[in-house]
């Protein structure tokens, strides 16, 4: 089966063509192709949603046509599309739904849409040549719109065991870089600009470590703005700017880890897995890989090219989904908001 994925909840535009007749049978990519809009929206210092979604409209085609060469297919050779159905931009979701239902009833396939978290869930998952990931584990979802730690039992079957109470840690990243006049997008920023510094520089707060297994990130963000603000050279000394950003890595990553490590012990699990944009930090990779073999848990992501939004989670999801015997009828129903405990398995005859 030839799925293909359609990303479009927020400033990315990806498509990606899921086979799983490659690796033997296992499954894999067979093409993908990726549109960042972040130029665009680099001059706001976010995203402005209606120039994403006005890009997206502008990109899907071209991309699509991309994408059948690459993988040198025609369209008659894709057996189901899936799209990001939520959560997201409202705008931005509509013209990739809209666009792959409008796709799968001219071919007379089945039309799957995505819970955009279930596709980062699940993107180490997608079949590689050393290993394939399998339930249960814990999944730390981070990025920039969400951050949790959910229980993942099967596809479908996901409990939340902490999230944020306000801000999502890849906000917070965005924010902190803002604040030291870094380029958007933030994290990668600060990341870089966080090599050179010395961590343990200064001391920031580290938000509800006693308090189960939620997060919060509006007082860090807070933090550091009185740090920057009390600091002396804190705009033009490099060595005060990088020991900033290596205090506040340090603490976010400090913080996470921890609550990995209880989330783990509460649910009786030595897996964890760790998806969303935020997950390509290869400094919270190797904190998690070190603090966690202390325990003997291991810990599991995707390449770093499926860390941000990408259309290959998107047509992965769809195809596990699919072969449950899920599917969408014609109407199209983006939901912006969507908690991943209602998404469920519930199969139904695709009306195409």
């Amino acid at each position: 089966m030839k799925v293909l994925g359609l990303e479009t909840s927020c400033d990315e535009t990806g498509l990606a063509i899921y086979d799983s007749t490659l690796n033997d049978g296992k499954g894999g990519v067979l093409a993908q192709v990726l549109y960042s809009q972040i130029d665009l929206h680099a001059t706001y210092g976010g995203v402005v949603p209606e120039l994403a979604s006005r890009d997206h409209i502008r990109k899907l085609v071209p991309l699509f046509h991309e994408l059948l060469a690459q993988a040198n297919i025609t369209k008659s050779d894709i057996d189901a599309v899936a799209y990001t159905k939520g959560p997201g931009l409202i705008g931005a979701l509509m013209t990739g739904a809209l666009f792959g239902r409008t796709l799968a009833f001219g071919l007379g396939v089945p039309a799957i849409g995505v819970h955009h978290m279930e596709g980062h869930l699940l993107a180490p998952m997608i079949q590689t040549h050393e290993q394939q990931l399998d339930f249960p584990f814990v999944c730390l979802l981070v990025s920039g719109g969400h951050t949790m730690l959910v229980r993942a039992d099967g596809v479908g079957q996901y409990e939340i065991l902490g999230q944020s109470i306000d801000d999502a840690v890849g906000e917070c990243f965005d924010k902190t870089a803002k604040m030291l006049g870094l380029a958007y997008p933030g994290g990668p920023n600060v990341e870089r600009l966080a090599k050179g510094g010395n961590r343990h520089a200064y001391e920031l707060p580290r938000p509800m470590m006693g308090r189960g297994l939620d997060f919060s990130f509006s007082g860090m963000k807070t933090a550091v703005h009185n740090l920057i603000k009390d600091t002396p050279h804190s705009d033009s000394d490099p060595v005060v700017r990088a020991d900033i950003a290596a205090s506040f890595q340090y603490a976010v990553i400090d913080t996470l880890v921890k609550k990995c490590t209880k989330a783990l012990k509460q649910a009786g699990l030595k897996k964890l897995v760790i998806a969303g944009g935020v997950s390509a930090n290869l400094t919270l990779r190797d904190e998690l890989e070190k603090s966690l073999a202390k325990i003997g848990a291991s810990v599991h992501y995707a390449p770093l090219h499926l860390c941000t939004d990408n259309g290959a989670m998107i047509a992965y999801a769809g195809f596990c989904r699919l072969a449950l015997g899920q599917a969408d009828d014609l109407s199209v129903a983006c939901v912006p908001r969507w908690d991943m405990e209602t998404l469920g398995v519930h199969a139904q005859s695709a009306n195409v």
